[in-house]
């Protein structure tokens, strides 16, 4: 119980190290609690506000963890591609290397390449980090099942002419496209949803504390119970010795008695022969 208690005092370390977040010093894209399908990126912020490179692999990871999400993957961050998020930056995913996700090609971003770019370096290098909120992509899949136009024109589209239903495709796609979000990464909004996290992980450390200190208080109580009951025992042991010694002396008085009678009656009867 004692290692278990060091162990969980050990673990509150990493808890208490996390829940500290500098809000100030981090910059969250897209604005805060507007992630596109679940994925948003984070950077670090220098002295003069503006954004750099501040996390290797297991620092981009661990600070997902502090918000209270996850690192991404590959696959989630090319899904937020597809659904239109674009930086110019590049960040930590959940496979050990760097990405920049890139629809028009700059000369200045990403090698003037689009689609998911990839940058294989070490992992001390340090990046931007791409976090996953698994209810915000939650919740942005079951809004656009529900607000799709699809599920309103399906019938229409069905009986319309082929021409008439190719005009509709491509006025639909054409929506779509424009109303797809172009981001720019300088517009990006401080993450003002940190301090929820921190109260989320300020309740676990008391717990954690507090579980601790009852373990801690146990031990105690059982060692104070433990020693109590010793010299209890000793005394017990002493009271049946000292009962064991009276009884063997009782004994060895009446036997002696019993001794001391038989002579006497010996010698009455030999006198009186």
């Amino acid at each position: 119980m004692i290692w278990l208690c060091i162990s969980s005092v050990l673990s509150i370390t990493p808890v208490i190290s996390d829940q500290y977040i500098e809000t100030s010093h981090i910059r969250v894209f897209p604005a805060a609690n507007q992630s596109i399908a679940g994925v948003f990126q984070v950077s670090d912020l220098n002295d003069l506000n503006q954004p750099q490179y501040g996390f290797n692999a297991s620092e981009a990871r661990r600070l997902c963890s502090a918000l209270g999400v996850n690192i991404a993957s590959k696959a989630q961050v090319q899904d937020a591609l597809t659904r239109g998020l674009e930086t110019c930056r590049f960040g930590w995913i959940d496979e050990h290397f760097a990405v920049i996700p890139r629809i028009k090609a700059l000369s200045n971003c990403g090698k003037s390449q689009t689609g998911l770019v990839t940058w294989r370096t070490s992992v001390t290098q340090k990046f931007d980090v791409f976090c996953f909120n698994e209810s915000d992509a939650a919740t942005q899949l079951r809004d656009a099942t529900t607000n799709s136009p699809l599920n309103s024109r399906d019938y229409s589209q069905q009986t319309q002419s082929p021409s008439k239903a190719a005009t509709s495709t491509r006025t639909t796609q054409s929506t779509t496209s424009s109303s797809t979000p172009k981001t720019i990464d300088n517009e990006a909004a401080p993450a003002r949803f940190v301090s929820s996290v921190q109260s989320f992980a300020g309740a676990k450390a008391i717990l954690i504390t507090s579980t601790c200190a009852l373990l801690l208080t146990a031990v105690i109580i059982l060692a104070y119970i433990k020693l109590s009951r010793a010299p209890s025992s000793d005394i017990k042991q002493q009271q049946e010795y000292i009962q064991t010694e009276e009884w063997t002396c009782e004994k060895n008085i009446k036997e002696t008695n019993r001794a001391a009678q038989e002579d006497e009656t010996i010698e009455v009867v030999d006198n009186a022969s």
